[in-house]
């Protein structure tokens, strides 16, 4: 199968980040809505302090609705390796296969938050170490019959390379104003030879802009103006014919977006996820 082929055929799936922010009824609501939708996968943020750790609300949500659950994304340096394997293994064991272990080296600013959390400051240049000791001992907790999902989230020539040999999914760290063309030869470049499905971080959607998948001083205007993929139109048949270009020049299959603009999407993700 060719290589334009292969993207036209991989499924559309959606993700929505829904951390909880709101008083717990709503934010069943929220979830069971998002199950109506057509949705694929709730997503939790590994922040310390802003919300409920993301394990043990993965499991509630889990509950909830029959979706998949997943974190986006879990910090390499805030646990040991093991424990996070731990507690992705103990996730997958529980949902009965329905959770994706997300992992990267943590967000902007990672160094300032161990810190405050009294944690060793890991060197930047063992974070992938602790990436790659999270999935062996993933691997080794799964064994022969089970496999949990691994995402990761990456941005430098080393963090892809390891993506590539281990991933199931692969997210790309990118600046938000990163023009299409450069997400373009990013993704080129990104050796692809296990066929890993591809996930876009879309923090922005018409004029909403994410808290949790963008940062603080992110404006919409920008994001638009520079024809970013971090991007997608507020109009349902614009963001439709958007995700149906970027699967079939680009390879990306997996589209997640932030609660705040799951309802504006919901009839796109009806329509494309054959709802």
């Amino acid at each position: 199968m060719s290589d334009v082929s292969a993207r036209e055929n991989r499924p559309l799936r959606f993700g929505v980040v829904a951390p909880i922010t709101a008083d717990l009824p709503a934010w069943r609501d929220q979830l069971r809505g998002l199950a109506d939708s057509g949705y694929s996968t709730i997503l939790l943020p590994d922040v310390p302090q802003w919300q409920p750790a993301p394990g043990p609300a993965l499991a509630v949500a889990a509950t909830i609705t029959g979706l998949r659950v997943g974190t986006w994304v879990y910090a390499s340096p805030v646990r040991p390796a093991w424990i996070t394997a731990w507690e992705a293994h103990s996730l997958s064991v529980l949902t009965e296969g329905r959770f994706e272990m997300g992992i990267g080296t943590g967000r902007p600013g990672i160094a300032d938050q161990l810190r405050e959390l009294g944690l060793p400051a890991t060197p930047a240049g063992h974070r992938l170490s602790q990436v790659r000791e999270v999935v062996a001992a993933l691997r080794d907790l799964d064994g022969p019959d089970r496999h949990t999902p691994v995402v990761m989230a990456v941005g430098g020539p080393k963090a892809q390379a390891l993506a590539a040999d281990l991933a199931d999914t692969v997210t790309f760290v990118m600046p938000q104003i990163e023009t299409r063309a450069e997400t373009t030869q990013r993704v080129e470049q990104f050796d692809n030879r296990r066929g890993a499905e591809l996930a876009l971080h879309v923090p922005v959607v018409g004029d909403s802009v994410a808290a949790f998948m963008a940062g603080p001083d992110t404006d919409a205007a920008a994001v638009r103006a520079a024809d970013s993929l971090a991007f997608l139109p507020g109009d349902p048949s614009a963001a439709a014919e958007e995700i149906h270009r970027r699967r079939e020049e680009i390879g990306f299959s997996y589209f997640v977006v932030g609660a705040e603009a799951a309802g504006v999407l919901a009839p796109v993700v009806a329509e494309l996820a054959g709802r």
